[in-house]
């Protein structure tokens, strides 16, 4: 067996017993793109093996689908098959867990008319509302993995010859998810660990606030006062352990809905809606955005910000040191899935309930009296570097360092 095959299982069998730790007599859901036929087929085969009872898998195809947006009507893109969202919501009912395996290019939708890639969105947000509350209250086990594909890693690797784009990218991915060592399962466990040290700190620590400040960014961050700092694995409602991403490398929280003042720097490309929005600067007031300007891509920015009452407010606050392995490894994936645990990051849109003392079992309006944000949509943005310093700011007004020139300063 060749080394590339080997790390393929390898991954296979992290995605399944790791990502979302299928049970036996599970059913598993895998999303996933004809490009990664062949490794889907792999987690499909270690399912199985593993005890699932079913697994059921949706391909869809780049190709088909920017066919759909140069030549459909614009009717096409106000709506979200009705039946797909309930079939979502009933299999994450039965206890289905859910995988994402992504490896669509990240210009797939340019030159594309920016307004129905924000109706489609908005149109898929609303039908899939039930079934992403599930996932980010925990309910259901879920992770969200790549696999490398020629339109992705041309972009990625575009100086290197078009026959070894694809290996190249395999390559990055294998180390990004650990699977290229000897026993990548037990190497998720000493990381987990690792990242559950710096939550204990955080939870310990009860900061009010946050101040970051960088280049471009001068931003305070209101926690809510029941947040719970986050990090690596989480638990459904069964009581199993799951990996939500894989890679992960950040530790995280929920800001309070309207305590977040200043403006925001990004320092990496976001990949959203087949799109790429670059060099762009966000300002908020009493937690609100007031303001977007980006030299690239402003206009879907916009459509982001503009896509219900949540997406003007954040939902996430990510830390994660620039000395990690994905930072260091120089490779910018232009994917928010490995580009986020290269940095410190914030989420427009909605926050996740289990970052909030008791926040699983509450309904949305408690997490709304307790500050969090609702909203159909959930996008991740990069703004750390290694000029970036954040202090937290104690209740009795006290300032500590947390970050230092882009990592943990404790």
């Amino acid at each position: 067996m060749s080394e590339f095959q080997k790390n393929l299982e390898k991954y296979a069998e992290l995605a399944v017993k790791v990502g979302v730790n299928v049970q036996k007599g599970q059913t598993l859901v895998v999303n996933a793109t004809l490009d990664a036929a062949e490794f889907v087929r792999l987690i499909v085969k270690k399912a199985y093996e593993t005890g699932a009872q079913n697994v059921i898998v949706n391909w869809n195809d780049d190709t088909v689908t920017r066919t759909k947006y140069d030549l459909a009507p614009d009717e096409a893109f106000l709506e979200y098959p009705v039946w797909r969202a309930k079939e979502m919501e009933d299999l994450a009912d039965q206890g289905a867990a859910f995988m994402s395996v992504i490896s669509t290019s990240p210009d797939l939708l340019k030159g594309v008319n920016p307004e129905r890639i924000a109706n489609f969105n908005k149109a898929a947000g609303k039908a899939l509302a039930n079934y992403r509350k599930a996932a980010q209250s925990d309910k259901v086990s879920w992770t969200v993995i790549a696999a490398a594909a020629p339109a992705w890693a041309a972009k990625v690797f575009p100086d290197e010859p078009a026959e070894n784009q694809v290996s190249k990218l395999w390559d990055a991915i294998f180390k990004a998810v650990r699977a290229d060592v000897e026993n990548p399962v037990e190497a998720w466990k000493k990381h987990d660990e690792t990242l559950h040290e710096k939550v204990h700190y955080l939870n310990e620590k009860r900061y009010q606030k946050l101040h970051y400040t960088a280049p471009g960014t001068d931003l305070t961050i209101e926690l809510p006062e029941k947040h719970i700092w986050v990090g690596a694995g989480s638990v459904n409602e069964k009581g199993f352990e799951f990996m939500a991403n894989m890679p992960t490398e950040e530790v995280f929280t929920v800001p309070y809905k309207t305590g977040v003042n200043g403006t925001v720097a990004s320092t990496k490309p976001l990949s959203y809606g087949g799109n790429i929005i670059d060099r762009f600067s966000i300002t908020f007031e009493n937690g609100k955005i007031v303001g977007v300007k980006a030299e690239e891509g402003e206009e879907i920015l916009k459509r982001l910000v503009d896509t219900d009452e949540g997406s003007h407010y954040l939902g996430e606050v990510a830390l994660v040191p620039y000395n990690s392995p994905i930072s260091q490894s120089n490779v910018l994936f232009f994917n928010t899935l490995f580009d986020e645990n290269a940095s410190n990051h914030l989420a427009i849109g909605s926050a996740y309930a289990f970052c909030i003392e008791g926040g699983k079992k509450m309904s949305s309006e408690e997490l709304k009296e307790n500050g969090l944000n609702e909203s159909i949509t959930h996008v991740d943005f990069m703004i750390g570097s290694t000029e970036m310093d954040i202090d937290g700011i104690t209740a009795d007004g006290k300032t500590e360092p947390v970050f230092r020139g882009g990592n943990w300063a404790f």
